[in-house]
């Protein structure tokens, strides 16, 4: 700890003394120096507690204002509430006016009507009044006319009397020939009712003939639609026996070719387990099969010196191994990962690699270009790939989890299984 760290009010030199006489056991300083040290020391010490003392002063100053903001806060508050509530009232208050005025409104527009109604029935009752009493003086006018016609009446009656007589013989006749009329008419209407009802019946069975016609039609045309519809659901159901058949057929085809791929996996695990025994028992390299697809993890020391991207003698001899089992292979896709830890690469090696990426895709890439030119491997199966440090298996907190992370990964996966089934096909139908 520095000295002026521990003596705040002191000079550098005071507090460079002090020090010094802590240090060396016997002549330090002057005593006239080391008393004015120690006045100064008390000086100091007295200044801190001041400072000490009006800093807590100044804190609960600082806290009682702060007590007294928050009850000013507080009591705002509630007046905020209060008021709110009282606005909320107000507004009710204000709500339920309003709407007994509409009440009263409607209640007014109502009566008017009504009260207009009655207006116009008034007049309209003042009207009819008026028609009334013109018509009882037109009755009134038509009664004295009519007594006056009735003594000319009575005259002229006695005259009628003997018209009368040759009047009746006459009317006899005639209700005579009115009475056969009548009877030669009703048998007329018996006969047209009789003619009627048969043209009906003839109507009614001409509709029975026409509507079981068109219903014997609508049946021919549903039996029709039918058999078109079954026909169309046979075909349907042929069809789709068929495409269950084909599909059965190639989901067996592929269980076959996955079950034939993992077979084949496993033994390349076996012979790369096999020629890389060493290795593997060292803990350099792991072999890992995840249904069809492998994975061989090699930790960079194993073929790379640090921080570089050309493969040592030691790994020739270990790649020589892994591609004299590789270029047996045919039916994978072989990619080539590059992986590193998280540490940035060094100033020296920056004008080479420039960050973690360039180095791991330069390494994944040296690899295959061993493989193909050195392990006999097919190209057209390889693959090269950089991740850098994005797919960490360790921690890079711990060497170990980086030297973990610092890795080579062959990732052998399978092509397409459809092509693969096909395959497997054509020779099953080539050995029949």
């Amino acid at each position: 700890m520095r000295p002026h760290t521990l003596f705040p009010a002191l000079s550098l030199r005071t507090a460079s003394l002090i020090l010094l006489c802590a240090i060396t056991p016997v002549g330090c300083v002057t005593k006239d120096t080391h008393i004015k040290t120690l006045g100064e020391l008390d000086a100091a010490k007295k200044l801190s507690t001041e400072q000490a003392t009006e800093l807590d002063a100044l804190k609960q100053q600082l806290r009682a204002q702060a007590d007294h903001l928050k009850q000013q806060l507080a009591e705002l508050q509630q007046s905020l509430e209060q008021e709110a509530a009282q606005r909320k009232t107000a507004e009710d208050a204000a709500a339920a006016i309003a709407k007994e005025r509409e009440a009263l409104e409607a209640r007014s527009a109502e009566l008017q009507a009504k009260l207009d109604g009655l207006e116009r029935e008034k007049g309209q009752l003042g009207s009819d009044l008026g028609e009334v009493r013109a018509q009882i003086e037109q009755l009134q006018k038509k009664l004295a006319d009519e007594t006056a016609q009735v003594s000319t009446l009575e005259q002229n009656n006695e005259q009628l009397t003997g018209k009368t007589a040759a009047a009746q013989g006459e009317i006899a006749k005639l209700l005579q020939r009115a009475a056969d009329l009548e009877a030669e008419a009703v048998r007329v209407a018996k006969e047209r009712e009789q003619l009627r009802q048969q043209q009906a019946q003839l109507a009614a069975t001409l509709d029975q003939e026409r509507a079981r016609l068109k219903a014997e039609e609508a049946e021919k045309t549903r039996l029709a639609q039918e058999q078109t519809q079954l026909t169309a659901s046979l075909e349907q159901e042929r069809q789709r026996l068929k495409s269950e058949e084909a599909e059965k057929a190639r989901l067996e085809q592929e269980r076959a070719a996955k079950e034939a791929e993992i077979a084949r996996l496993t033994r390349t695990q076996e012979e790369l387990s096999k020629s890389l025994q060493d290795e593997i028992s060292k803990g350099n390299i792991t072999i890992q099969q995840v249904r069809d697809q492998l994975t061989i993890n090699m930790v960079d020391r194993v073929l790379f010196d640090s921080g570089q991207a050309q493969v040592k003698p030691a790994g020739m001899k270990v790649l020589k191994q892994v591609g004299d089992v590789l270029n047996k292979i045919t039916d994978k896709q072989i990619r080539i990962e590059g992986h590193t830890d998280n540490i940035p690469i060094s100033a020296k090696l920056q004008d080479k690699f420039k960050t973690n990426w360039e180095l791991s895709t330069a390494r994944a890439t040296t690899v295959v270009r061993y493989l193909i030119d050195q392990g006999g491997v097919d190209r057209q199966y390889l693959s090269a790939v950089g991740y850098a440090e994005t797919r960490p298996v360790g921690p890079n907190e711990t060497e170990e989890g980086r030297g973990a992370n610092r890795r080579i990964e062959i990732v052998l996966h399978p092509k397409d299984l459809s092509k693969i089934s096909g395959q497997l096909g054509s020779a099953g139908s080539d050995g029949k």
